[in-house]
């Protein structure tokens, strides 16, 4: 049974307390995670849906999260399109994506090399308790594409679009990607985000011209099952200018802590917006982390419940492998406490 708070906040509908989840809410930081970690690799925790079942199911149990999301990675497209890809730690490519190569290193596989996630997904929703939801999640193309190209780290207005760049995007990873958010989708995810982590790479311009075709071939079709997520000097009034199109079907959108909440709020009038407490100050000492956290509660307490419709509560970006349990435990309890 979906979650009756995320639902509201789907529908925007006024309610006293937001649903809560975490970006990585199953990760590094997280005993849970680390102990399946010490037994498997991450891969294995990817691509055993078991496995995968367990680790997202990790967070719920032991934070009462609303919404349990699939466990995978981004860059899996990568690889089903042909890309050598192994984890250690992190992301490692045997050759990087160039506007010269390409075409050597991507391929129009198919979707079946993404069956584990399908399957991921209903072993999940099969186990989760009553009144929790259930999300998936893909990479936005450019993030997916920075990836391989081994450009995600560069900052903000560093890469312009070219031809081959846009060639890459609408042949290759964007048709994919809309395939796996369909599979996903069927496979039982309520709703689908879209995290593009490296959007802000992009000048406005191009940012524009791109967001154009994330939202036509990746969100419209779906009819408000799926989400958008960008970070760090990108441009929000641009995103927020597409998803309050009625036309254009967003589900929601997300925000990073550097970005008012409240001001956000007022401007959104289609979907949900997800964010978006500092991800930084939830791993602080514990005095700076409680005032810190008492300052966005009271911020939000100034809202009326109409003024904070669509409100998804959570971190600005994902959950940091150093934060104390403790912490995420009590912003989970003092959240509901505050909002009941």
């Amino acid at each position: 049974m979906p979650n009756y708070k995320f639902e509201n906040a789907l529908a925007r509908k006024p309610q006293s307390c937001p649903p809560i989840w975490f970006m990585r809410q199953a990760g590094r930081y997280h005993k849970h995670y680390q102990s399946l970690r010490k037994k498997y690799s991450f891969e294995e925790l990817c691509k055993k849906p078991e496995l995968a079942a367990e680790t997202a199911l990790g967070p719920i149990e032991d934070f009462d999260f609303d919404v349990a999301i699939l466990f995978s990675d981004i860059l899996w497209p990568l690889q089903a399109m042909g890309m050598n890809l192994v984890f250690d730690p992190g992301p490692k490519f045997e050759d990087i994506l160039t506007e010269q190569n390409f075409k050597k290193l991507l391929h129009k596989k198919d979707l079946r090399f993404m069956e584990f996630q399908s399957e991921a997904l209903q072993l999940t929703k099969e186990k989760l308790g009553h009144d929790k939801s259930l999300i998936g999640f893909v990479g936005g193309p450019w993030t997916v594409l920075s990836f391989g190209m081994g450009t995600n780290k560069l900052g903000s207005n560093s890469i312009s679009l070219t031809r081959e760049k846009n060639f890459m995007l609408e042949e290759f990873i964007i048709p994919f990607l809309q395939k796996n958010i369909s599979m996903q989708i069927e496979a039982g995810a309520e709703t689908v985000m879209i995290f593009d982590s490296s959007a802000h790479q992009l000048d406005d311009k191009d940012f524009s011209s791109y967001l154009e075709k994330v939202i036509e071939n990746m969100i419209k079709p779906f009819e408000q099952k799926v989400g958008y997520y960008a970070k760090e000097e990108v441009d929000y009034n641009c995103i927020i200018s597409h998803a309050n199109n009625n036309e254009n079907s967003f589900a929601g959108i997300g925000i990073d802590s550097q970005t008012s909440l409240q001001e956000t709020l007022t401007k959104v009038d289609h979907g949900f917006v997800q964010g978006n407490f500092d991800e930084l100050k939830i791993l602080a000492d514990s005095n700076e982390f409680h005032q810190a956290l008492d300052h966005f509660i009271e911020g939000m307490l100034a809202l009326s419940q109409e003024e904070r419709v669509g409100w998804v509560c959570g971190l600005g970006h994902g959950i940091n492998k150093d934060t104390p349990e403790k912490h995420v435990k009590h912003f989970v309890s003092q959240i509901r406490q505050a909002f009941k």
